[in-house]
């Protein structure tokens, strides 16, 4: 087993309508307004940006994340990773009755050479800080619905 490699799924359901939630998921560079663990994105071009994220844990990943599949008719974003993390992620977003059943997948290598050398006694102690940033991106993204 690889000890740097992850699998994480996320389910969030939010009040407002498929459209609305993929308009803002769909503009990375807002993510650290409200975001928290979303610290900087930075855009290169049309489609793609470096991204610096930080949780609980005192580490930081970077990474370029570029566009590989917008597709709003199916409610899909889809990103490719390379830098401390390297795979990819996926928004996909389905209604559900008057609001929106928001699925985050992402697959993923880990690179960064301390997390790497923590990764057997790390690993829980890394997915649970995974949840967390999951956790506090959907109270940031419910907040930041209820805003606009």
């Amino acid at each position: 087993m690889d000890w740097s490699h992850y699998r994480f799924r996320t389910v969030w359901t939010l009040p407002a309508p498929p459209a609305v939630v993929y308009d803002v998921l769909e503009h990375a560079e807002d993510y650290p307004r409200w975001w928290p663990q979303v610290r900087e994105v930075h855009r290169l071009d049309d489609t793609s940006g470096l991204v610096r994220i930080r949780a609980l844990l005192p580490y930081e990943l970077t990474f370029t994340a570029r566009e590989v599949r917008r597709d709003a008719a199916a409610g899909v974003l889809e990103i490719a990773m390379t830098g401390d993390l390297e795979g990819w992620a996926r928004w996909t977003l389905t209604p559900d009755g008057t609001g929106t059943r928001v699925r985050y997948d992402q697959v993923v290598d880990v690179h960064k050479p301390l997390l790497r050398r923590l990764a057997v006694p790390g690993r829980p102690v890394f997915r649970a800080n995974h949840r967390l940033m999951m956790r506090a991106g959907r109270r940031g993204l419910a907040a930041h619905l209820e805003a606009v």
